[in-house]
């Protein structure tokens, strides 16, 4: 199984998944996908450590926007 885990989210549907077992890869991802997919309204991005409980390393956008 891999360990890095990217959602893109949109209101309460996930649109969006991948799976990768190297962190510099799914930062690279998560990155992409905010400059993809950012714009949409309702967009929210995920990156967890799979290995570490689901716990989010990354969020897009951040809290209070």
């Amino acid at each position: 199984m891999d360990r890095y885990h990217v959602t893109l989210s949109i209101g309460a549907r996930t649109v969006m998944r991948g799976w990768w077992s190297d962190e510099a890869t799914a930062e690279r991802k998560y990155t992409r996908w905010i400059g993809e997919r950012g714009g949409v309204d309702g967009a929210r991005i995920t990156l967890t450590d799979e290995a570490d409980g689901g716990r989010v390393l990354k969020s897009w956008p951040p809290e209070g926007h």
